[in-house]
Order: structure tokens, then C-alpha cells, then sequence
């Protein structure tokens, strides 16, 4: 599985990649949000990982032009945040994400089973093994 995590923290960038990383989901890039769009129809992720709060650009925002901007397939798009999900949970169910992750939760099998979940109800998986 090809995922690409959007998020204004080099810090958890770094330690979110490894940890995928090591659960089997091979993370294909990142980005700051600036360039996430790009970042996204140029690496065609089978599942996206978007922070809540993007320092100057809001991740709700983000996930709704992916989602717009979607071409073949609708992106699989998991909200995550440092903040507690009961203090977004009313954006996160209006969004078109998936599901929402807290940070400190965040594992390969937790993203897998969400996105396995989703399958079929606008999250579909690619033709690519997933792992």
C-alpha cells in the first residue's frame, strides 16, 4: 500500500514514515500541504494521511479539494491531529475522509484495517498488492 502523509511537522513526518514504513505501508512521500496537490496527482497514493491543522492552510479544506479534484478513483483520505478526535469529530463527519486518526495512535495495522474497511464506500484500493 502507497501512502503519502501531508503535515506541517518534519518531526512527525519523519517518525509517521518510519512507522508506516516498518507496518508494511510504503510512504511514497510527504508534504507540507503547499504542495499536496501536486504531491498527490503526481504520486497517486492508494491512501493519504492529512493533518487536521496545517499551520497557514486547513487540512479540512485539503481534503476536499483532493477529493474534487479526484479523477479515476476517490481518494482514500484519513484526517489525523495531536488534538483529540471528540474536539473535530462534527468537521471529520461532514468531510469526505474516511476516518480520523489521533497522532498518538497512529500504527501500519490501525491505517490498514481503516482503509480495508473502507473499501467500497469511497476508499477503494488500488490494483496494487496492498500489504
Amino acid at each position: 500500500m502507497r501512502c503519502l502523509i501531508v503535515d506541517d511537522n518534519d518531526h512527525f513526518l519523519r517518525v509517521a514514515g518510519r512507522v508506516l514504513d516498518r507496518g508494511g505501508i510504503s510512504v511514497v512521500g510527504v508534504s507540507s500541504g503547499l504542495d499536496a496537490m501536486a504531491r498527490f496527482d503526481e504520486l497517486d497514493p492508494d491512501v493519504a494521511l492529512v493533518d487536521v491543522d496545517l499551520g497557514e492552510y486547513d487540512g479540512f479544506e485539503l481534503v476536499e479539494r483532493l477529493t474534487r479534484a479526484a479523477r479515476l478513483r476517490p481518494p482514500c483520505l484519513i484526517l489525523i491531529s495531536a488534538r483529540p478526535g471528540s474536539d473535530v469529530a462534527d468537521l471529520v463527519e461532514q468531510s469526505p475522509a474516511v476516518a480520523f486518526v489521533a497522532k498518538s495512535d497512529l500504527c501500519a495495522e490501525l491505517i490498514l484495517s481503516i482503509v480495508r474497511g473502507a473499501n467500497g464506500h469511497g476508499c477503494p484500493v488500488a490494483d496494487r498488492d496492498p500489504a
